[in-house]
């Protein structure tokens, strides 16, 4: 054996293992190591950087199958200027009658429902006994205007548990009005 066990993979392990004579032997044999350990708080650092990143790259990813849609349904939003500054959990595209089109990646995260389940319900159910009926007024009284809003209402998720999610609204448009685009995201 090398003089410097501290290289040793799983010396741990290793040391563990050995009865007391054993260890004796080769305690000489054991040096601190030489190399220098990075210190846990930069991991720290590095590992928020790293999820905001990630968090980033998913976005971005997201965003780009939505504009693959787009152009598929030839809307002419700017889609750049929707999406610029804004911060979502999940996409739900839905058709004029409210039926739900596509989810993104995040819809199944965020709500526990897999986006095979969403796809032609309408969104009506996510919502429970503490929905607030005023703020589904709003809702659909903005959306006979076609106009872009943002409101917050209690959602539910599959295994039932109630949750604050914000929701913002844009119609998308060929001549007309065709579809909605929902950015959500859990508040609070």
């Amino acid at each position: 054996m090398k003089k410097n066990l501290m290289n040793m993979q799983s010396l741990d392990i290793y040391l563990s293992s050995l009865s007391m004579e054993e260890y004796r032997e080769i305690e000489d044999d054991i040096r601190v190591s030489e190399i220098k350990l990075m210190p846990l708080r930069s991991w720290d650092i590095y590992n928020d950087y790293y999820a905001r990143q990630l968090a980033f790259l998913r976005q971005q990813n997201t965003i780009n199958s939505f504009k693959e849609l787009a152009k598929k349904f030839e809307w002419k939003n700017d889609l750049d200027a929707v999406f610029k500054d804004k911060t979502f959990d999940a996409l739900v595209l839905t058709n004029k009658e409210a039926k739900i089109e596509w989810v993104s990646e995040g819809f199944s995260e965020m709500t526990g429902y897999s986006s095979r389940f969403a796809v032609n319900k309408t969104p009506h159910f996510l919502q429970g006994k503490e929905t607030d009926k005023a703020v589904l007024e709003r809702i659909r009284q903005k959306l006979s205007r076609e106009e872009p809003f943002t409101e917050v209402l209690i959602n539910y998720k599959k295994d039932k548990t109630p949750y604050k999610c914000e929701i913002s609204v844009i119609p998308l448009i060929t001549e007309k009005t065709t579809h909605y685009l929902a950015l959500e995201r859990q508040a609070g």
